[in-house]
């Protein structure tokens, strides 16, 4: 085979996780992934879809999940076998920075010649310390759109040429010096962008790699396909590392660049050929205005689409537009994150409106065609103690009695774990907030990964909670939580017996872990135990309905095969 020009490798958040005795505690479980994020940023498809259309070759592989999936499976043999021109290493979630960073020392310690290629945006806001105190990274890609970027610095790598000259680009000048080229790639819109996943598949075929392309473990038996309407966003949440200041402090953005809603409509049809999982929305389509959401959803129409249709509102949306959105999607469902039933902490976290507006919202949504609404609550956020946070899920009750009568609503509590992302205010500002930072540098937050529990991974505090006082308003606020689930009929008693029993468990694991002078084989192989359950809730709890086949194979084998 002709030897490839980039391979884009994806890490596990913390790349010995096999070896090391770490308790992840509930940081992934209400998202489709487990503790160690394997899946890998949507960004690789479009990245590997530009340069591919381009002329040149990309290969991607989820070294997590192989490492995942098969405990016999050797990385370090893996990487070394590998012969491309370049690699390339994603440092976009900052849980991902003992991953990324262990990933690329072993890259070049096999490679010594061969590029190594970092970008995220925890590359981009951490671009000045990995150059200065990590060697084995040479390039660092900046911002949140670098599919041109990368073109470019890939051709310049293969062929000769000024680096100076890429965009977005951080680079070593061979003096022991790094050279900052800065943002200039901004692209206003989205439209340039190629959500091909007809892409991945050719590419899985090609490579013979069904592993390296799958997005998270369990996605053969729990499908979900994304699509998104914007990148950056015009809310600014303190804690969010996508919020308006955030993308401003990383990328220079003063507002999201959008994709076309004519084309995010068409990405969605495209997927439906291929399979009939569900797709999620990435991005608040009313951010863009009332006129781009309206304009999607005719789109949509038009195309009659039975897959299960997810979208998120970051505001709640009135209920004539509930009543367009169940017009115009045939099956579809909404997440909403209101974080707390206090409106005082709502508004501090930013977002501005109170629970009158959110249960017409949810009023509106029951009584439409949506099939499933996702509430979801946090815990560590601005004014809140424990006592808020149970108020909080006695809150869920309220509306579980009030609106959870056909089994549609699902609250959902989870942490601020383990970071507060660099770049947000609550980051930036933290003292004005009530905050207190344990960890502000890139070694610090590698550091803080490799801690045994997930308490001591938190790299925040705040004035009204501890660390313990998170933890345990975490555990007690899901033990009511699952209590108010069973009484609805959205668990059954086994159910949540188990995550109770799973809670207490971790209860148990975190006081021994602390307490104890030396982690032993029986204190380890719990940590090893306990890390394969859910903790808060089960994850079929987040699965939407896959509509027809998983895989319409007669459509996929006409794309790979042209015919």
């Amino acid at each position: 085979m002709t030897r490839v020009d980039l391979i884009l490798l994806h890490p596990p958040s913390i790349f010995n996780f096999r070896e090391l005795p770490i308790f992840y505690g509930p940081i992934s479980d209400v998202i489709p992934s487990s503790s160690l994020f394997e899946n890998y940023p949507i960004g690789f498809i479009t990245l590997s879809e530009h340069l591919n259309r381009n002329g040149i070759s990309v290969r991607v592989v989820n070294l997590a999940l192989k490492m995942l999936r098969d405990r016999s499976f050797d990385p370090e043999a893996f990487i070394t076998g590998l012969d491309p021109v370049a690699f390339g290493i994603d440092l976009h979630w900052l849980p991902h920075v003992d991953g990324s960073l262990t990933l690329a020392e072993l890259v070049k310690k096999h490679h010594p010649g061969t590029p190594v290629i970092f970008g995220g945006l925890s590359a981009t806001y951490y671009h000045r310390e990995i150059m200065a105190d990590y060697p084995f990274v040479d390039f660092i890609l900046c911002g949140d759109s670098t599919e041109e970027p990368l073109r470019l610095l890939m051709e310049t790598i293969k062929n000769g040429g000024d680096f100076a000259t890429v965009p977005n680009l951080v680079w070593r000048d061979g003096r022991g010096g790094a050279v900052d080229n800065g943002i200039s790639y901004r692209p206003p819109n989205l439209d340039h962008v190629h959500l091909d996943y007809s892409h991945p598949l050719k590419m899985t075929v090609k490579y013979h790699d069904p592993s390296g392309y799958l997005p998270f473990r369990n996605w053969l038996s729990n499908p979900v396909m994304a699509v998104f309407s914007c990148r950056g966003c015009l809310h600014d949440c303190v804690s969010c590392g996508g919020s308006v200041s955030a993308f401003n402090r990383l990328c220079g953005r003063d507002r999201p660049a959008f994709r076309s809603p004519e084309l995010l409509a068409k990405d969605i049809r495209a997927i439906a050929a291929c399979t009939g999982a569900p797709v999620m929305v990435v991005g608040d389509l009313l951010q863009a205005g009332r006129d781009y959401a309206e304009r999607f959803l005719r789109a949509m129409r038009r195309y009659r689409i039975e897959n299960e249709i997810a979208i998120e509102f970051f505001h709640p949306p009135p209920a004539e537009f509930v009543r367009l959105v169940s017009d115009s999607l045939i099956n579809f469902n909404v997440e909403i994150s209101p974080e707390s039933h206090d409106p005082r902490v709502r508004r501090a976290f930013g977002k501005n409106y109170g629970n009158a507006e959110l249960e017409a919202s949810v009023a509106a949504l029951i009584d439409s065609t949506c099939r499933r609404l996702d509430l979801f609550f946090m815990v560590g956020l601005p004014y809140q103690d424990y006592r808020s946070v149970m108020e909080t899920v006695e809150y869920c009750g309220e509306l579980l009695r009030r609106f959870g009568e056909n089994g549609t609503l699902l609250p959902m509590i989870a942490p601020l774990a383990p970071f507060v992302d660099p770049g947000c205010r609550l980051f930036e500002e933290a003292e004005r907030f009530g905050y207190r930072l344990f960890a502000r540098t890139l070694r610090e937050h590698r550091q803080a990964m490799l801690m045994p529990t997930w308490k001591q991974r938190l790299n925040y505090e705040t004035s009204w909670m501890s660390r313990d006082e998170i933890v345990r308003a975490t555990y007690d606020g899901a033990l009511r939580l699952i209590e108010l689930k069973a009484a609805h009929g959205l668990l059954d008693g086994e159910e949540a017996d188990e995550i109770r029993a799973h809670i207490r468990m971790a209860v148990a694991l975190e006081w021994r872990i602390e307490n104890a002078d030396v982690i032993d084989g029986s204190l380890r192989e719990d940590i090893f135990r306990l890390n394969r359950m859910d903790l808060l809730c089960q994850k079929h709890e987040l699965q939407w309905p896959v509509k027809g086949l998983k895989l319409k194979l007669p459509n996929i084998l006409r794309l790979l095969f042209g015919r």
